[in-house]
């Protein structure tokens, strides 16, 4: 069993956390500053301002960095979230085609609130029974929910009819 040491834990080891008698230093700057004593690399760092961190542990001798570590931390931080985009849900609201007015308006809402958080939304106007014959009314209705939204949001998929339902998808602008 392989054990770990602190450095896989912890991260890189700063300032007096640094141990070994010797360590080739690396100056804010850039530049090589040599090998030098633990306590002359320290010294160094405080002249300017900064933290000694261990940047190559496994070196011989270990390699330190002259740098502002809470600064360095931060940029690592928002460098790893950089990489984590939004991932698109689809949502879905359903209508009918005898669907009041204001119960659509409040379901036009909830999809604005999804465009918002930029999902898609399908919009699904679903035909029972008799409503099959009057199919029209249906059309009416899903053409006003895509009117009332046309604001925040673009026809991805035109409306298609699959058997008892009519289907359009939205996308956010």
């Amino acid at each position: 069993m392989r054990k770990t040491s602190t450095l896989d834990t912890k991260g890189p080891r700063i300032n007096e956390q640094i141990r070994i008698s010797t360590v080739r230093v690396i100056g804010d700057d850039g530049e090589q500053l040599g090998i030098l004593s633990t306590e002359n690399a320290l010294a160094e760092a405080r002249k300017v301002g900064l933290d000694l961190v261990e940047v190559a542990p496994r070196e011989h001798p270990p390699v330190c960095r002259i740098m502002d570590y809470g600064k360095y931390k931060y940029q690592q931080k928002k460098r790893h979230h950089k990489g984590q985009a939004h991932q698109t849900k689809l949502k879905e609201i359903r209508v009918r085609p005898k669907t009041g007015t204001h119960d659509i308006t409040t379901k036009v809402n909830h999809a604005r609130e999804f465009l918002a958080q930029k999902n898609k939304v399908t919009v699904t106007v679903i035909f029972r029974g008799r409503e099959m014959a009057h199919q029209e009314e249906g059309r009416r209705v899903l053409d006003g929910v895509i009117a009332q939204l046309e604001d925040v949001a673009k026809v991805e998929t035109p409306a298609v009819q699959h058997g008892r339902r009519m289907v359009c998808t939205l996308a956010p602008k």
